[in-house]
């Protein structure tokens, strides 16, 4: 169990006049009203820090807390490698399975939580979904997060995935917008979509197999999913990708969910300009055996 958690928001003037259970529904609709009635009833739900009822009528500018009570969150690995450290960068290997940041009911199972009871200053610059593995970078100094989250962009980005099928080319570049479509389970998630943010990988081929094919990924931009969704709509949806089919959106029969396992998906590599020396640094992070060949690391 956790130690629970308070979440605060802002009412805003579109809740004016509506009643406190129907807004919270409506707001948050993957909860139900009855269910928002029952955290009233047990006083978890609080407007300026006072008790409510289902009909107190909200007004703009009030204070709305839900406070949660603890929970068990689902299990997740509980450790993690440092790979390089200064007085401003750390640099950790993160393992599959462990959620980077708090989200979809984890909240101290967390990369952040054990990078920050070692070292209370670090704060992760970038996430990797929660069963990608690999490196994650952390600022150590206001004025590192600063300067690498401006210039975030301009960080060279290397993964090592395992796809399906067998690409023509040794080398290619996908430029598939990304977007939110339609999932039948979450209403929406993003995908390839004509109507979406430009984005770009260039993928090389580094070994053949059965069916299936290693490649390292680097990505230009960095949209949710960027890689997974990439190689999909390419024709070449990751190995035992639990969401993404052919074409880069969810598949048509039962899609799972974003942080479901079966992927395999590696940060290997970040390249940098040392965000107070200016000099070239280079962090690496061994990809796991399924994502190695015998020659390549």
């Amino acid at each position: 169990m956790n130690r629970g958690y308070s979440y605060d928001a802002r009412v805003g003037p579109e809740a004016e006049g509506h009643a406190l259970s129907s807004y919270l529904a409506t707001r948050w609709p993957h909860t139900t009203r009855e269910e928002w009635e029952e955290r009233i009833a047990h006083r978890q739900v609080l407007l300026d820090g006072t008790p409510a009822t289902p009909a107190t009528p909200l007004r703009p500018g009030q204070t709305l807390t839900w406070q949660r009570p603890p929970w068990s969150e689902p299990a997740a690995p509980q450790a993690f490698a440092v790979l390089y450290q200064d007085d401003d960068l750390l640099a950790v290997a993160k393992p599959a399975g462990l959620p980077t940041l708090p989200g979809a009911g984890f909240l101290e199972r967390t990369l952040l939580s054990l990078v920050r009871a070692s070292d209370p200053r670090a704060v992760p610059l970038h996430r990797l979904g929660r069963f990608t593995s690999g490196l994650v970078l952390c600022a150590r100094t206001v004025e590192a997060r600063v300067r690498l989250s401006r210039g975030w962009r301009a960080v060279e980005k290397r993964y090592r995935a395992l796809a399906t099928g067998a690409p023509a080319r040794e080398a290619f570049a996908i430029d598939v917008p990304i977007g939110t479509v339609p999932h039948p389970r979450l209403g929406t998630v993003h995908g390839a979509s004509i109507e979406g943010r430009e984005s770009r990988s260039e993928v090389t081929v580094r070994e053949r197999r059965q069916g299936a094919f290693l490649c390292d990924v680097r990505i230009l931009t960095g949209r949710p999913h960027q890689i997974r969704i990439h190689l999909a709509a390419a024709g070449h949806p990751l190995v035992g990708d639990p969401l993404y089919g052919a074409g880069g959106v969810p598949l048509s029969d039962e899609p799972g969910l974003p942080g479901d396992p079966g992927y395999l998906l590696h940060a290997a590599e970040l390249r940098l300009a040392h965000p107070r020396t200016g000099e070239d640094l280079v962090l690496r992070c061994a990809p796991p055996p399924l994502l190695r060949t015998e020659t390549l690391p």
